[in-house]
């Protein structure tokens, strides 16, 4: 009897303590599942997926300008439109695995979405659009497409869109999810992962931005297309192959309803009489059932000060007292637990920290639109070697790997040590404000290198490409500066919802990171359409017209400069207003990270 006890024991410590479990829903053990092993096999498909994406997404806008014929301003909002809805899908992604599928199968249903986007792509190219064959390069113009040819390039890359927007969110939190962050060594690792995971992201952009672009600037758009094909493939199958070892955290219903129960309770007792704050014997707390079913047997939000309207659905009245007395769970829609209003407060918390990051990611959304335009307009041969102008976006990944080891090697540490803050150095939120800060820096260096771009203009050039004597060699130092600004802003944004977000909003609080692109997409459109309805009179082309040399996309950088800086004030307020989430692990330990909000 005392042999199976202990055999008992041991099996139990071989479990994981975050609530995670296997393949067959039962609880995960340590040894056999999830950890680096299963790890490294998540930021080998995050790098594939990541090289078939981009070797669609980066040299978009050339080839909607080459092979389609638009124009400037047209492809740039094109793509801006396109790459918008590639990060709304990602809510799509967030809110069915959160609710229904659960992480895996959402990661897996969208990969395939994925493929089958870039198989309809590469053949609509290969036998439609790139005609004559050979067209599309810098000199051989294509010929013209039909209304359904159109249509169908356009439906390949929406479903692009939306393979790899309702992916992205759930493959970070479900690789986050292999690490048991109730173990201190594999919570380490946890943090850490995030780190690797936006490295291998960008390592996948390096190969797309070097040889992929190469192949598709010299106009083998198809060959381009069908090895991002091939690649979404082998990310699939290695996404597949790894799922006997994966932790899964099981799905925990739609947070919509949740959310209006607690909006609607509140409001129904909006004339009840509160207790005095600090005052919680009067809230409602739940049962086992509730709380479990809300935060996936992980942690339970404990009560916070803050919009105390919403407190007023977890108040419980004479009547919902008198239910309680005869065990009746009562009507959710009057009376909701803490931890579900809590669940609420959290997320309203983080939506001005997220409308803040918007802004930056209209700097962010440059690199592949305007920066690639840009580059096209400036000397583009180094010797006798010919430079892709979307190909210098190598710079900014150089630039992202560089900074993620200096971060976790020589700066996090030394901050750790000069502050005594435990292994944490900077906060999340004092490294997003220091990626402000940065790409400030880059569009003003991006509006001065513009300057001297126009300064060395050919006079009597009649076309845009290649029309300056400036080598594209300039634009090195912006690039360089946005890969350090999203070192800082996108990993750390990463870290911050994923540790902010409640245990069953998790693919949303990554979604959220994504949504923020998206928006930045749009506003970026937005702005380059109002400036160019602003800029244009009579005779004068605009800020950004076809043939750049007649414009000033320097002033247009100098604008997205002071945005950003008045964006980085109001950030400064909001982190500092910021509360952190508070909660229970558990083990009966409260836990919760108050020097988040120092900025």
């Amino acid at each position: 009897m005392e042999g199976k006890f202990n055999g008992e024991e041991e099996e139990e410590k071989e479990c994981t303590l975050d609530g995670s479990v296997d393949l067959h829903g039962r609880p995960a053990i340590r040894e056999r599942t999830g950890q680096w092993t299963i790890g490294i096999v998540i930021l080998l498909n995050e790098g594939l997926a990541t090289l078939a994406f981009f070797g669609v997404g980066v040299n978009m806008v050339l080839f909607l300008t080459r092979v389609l014929e638009q124009n400037n301003v047209d492809a740039a909002n094109n793509v801006s439109k396109w790459l918008g809805t590639v990060y709304i899908f990602s809510l799509v992604g967030a809110f069915l695995s959160d609710s229904y599928w659960g992480r895996y199968k959402t990661c897996a249903i969208f990969q395939i979405i994925f493929v089958i986007g870039l198989i309809l792509l590469s053949l609509a190219s290969h036998l439609l659009l790139l005609n004559p064959k050979g067209c599309g390069d810098s000199t051989t113009k294509c010929g013209a497409h039909s209304i359904w040819e159109i249509r169908l390039f356009y439906l390949s890359i929406y479903m692009v869109a939306l393979g790899n927007g309702g992916y992205q969110p759930n493959i970070a939190t479900f690789g986050a999810d292999q690490f048991d962050e109730e173990d201190p060594k594999e919570g380490s690792s946890k943090v850490a992962f995030f780190s690797y995971f936006y490295l291998a992201l960008n390592l996948g952009s390096l190969l797309s931005n070097t040889l992929l672009v190469y192949f598709e600037d010299e106009g083998l758009w198809a060959v381009g297309f069908w090895a991002s094909t091939a690649s979404a493939l082998v990310a699939l199958v290695l996404f597949l192959g790894g799922t006997p070892r994966y932790r899964h955290f099981k799905p925990n219903g739609n947070p919509l309803s949740r959310f209006c129960q607690v909006i609607v309770a509140a409001a129904k007792k909006w004339r009840a009489e509160m207790p005095p704050t600090g005052d919680e014997d009067n809230l409602y707390q739940g049962n086992e059932n509730e709380i479990n079913s809300m935060n996936g047997v992980r942690k339970i939000l404990l009560h916070t000060q803050g919009f105390k309207f919403l407190d007023r659905a977890a108040f419980i009245t004479s009547k919902e007292l008198t239910n309680q007395k005869k065990q009746s769970r009562g009507d959710p829609w009057r009376l909701c637990p803490v931890s579900q209003v809590e669940e609420v407060k959290s997320i309203l918390r983080l939506l001005p920290i997220w409308l803040c990051t918007i802004i930056y990611s209209v700097v962010f959304t440059q690199m592949a639109s305007l920066f690639v335009e840009q580059g096209a307009a400036m000397k583009c041969t180094v010797s006798n070697f010919r430079i892709p102008p979307a190909s210098m976006s190598s710079f900014d990944i150089l630039s992202v790997a560089l900074f993620i080891f200096l971060y976790r090697r020589v700066l996090d540490p030394v901050t750790s040590r000069i502050r005594k803050s435990g292994p944490k150095g900077l906060t999340e939120l004092q490294r997003m404000g220091i990626g402000l800060v940065i790409a400030v820096m880059a569009m003003v260096c991006a509006g001065i290198v513009e300057c001297y771009r126009l300064k060395y203009t050919r006079k009597d050039c009649a076309r845009c490409d290649g029309s300056s004597d400036l080598s594209i060699l300039w634009q090195v130092p912006q690039y360089a500066l946005i890969g350090a600004s999203e070192v800082f802003m996108y990993v750390g944004q990463l870290e911050f919802f994923n540790a902010q977000a409640p245990d069953g909003l998790k693919s949303f609080g990554s979604a959220l990171c994504m949504t923020s692109i998206s928006l930045g997409n749009y506003v970026s459109f937005f702005l380059v359409t109002m400036v160019m309805k602003i800029s244009t009179v009579d005779d004068v082309p605009g800020w950004i017209p076809g043939n750049l040399n007649r414009g000033h996309l320097d002033r247009f950088y100098f604008l997205l400069a002071g945005l950003t800086a008045m964006d980085l004030a109001v950030y400064v307020v909001c982190a500092r207003w910021y509360k952190s989430i508070k909660h229970e692990r558990k083990s009966g330990e409260v836990s919760g990270e108050p020097h988040l909000s120092g900025v």
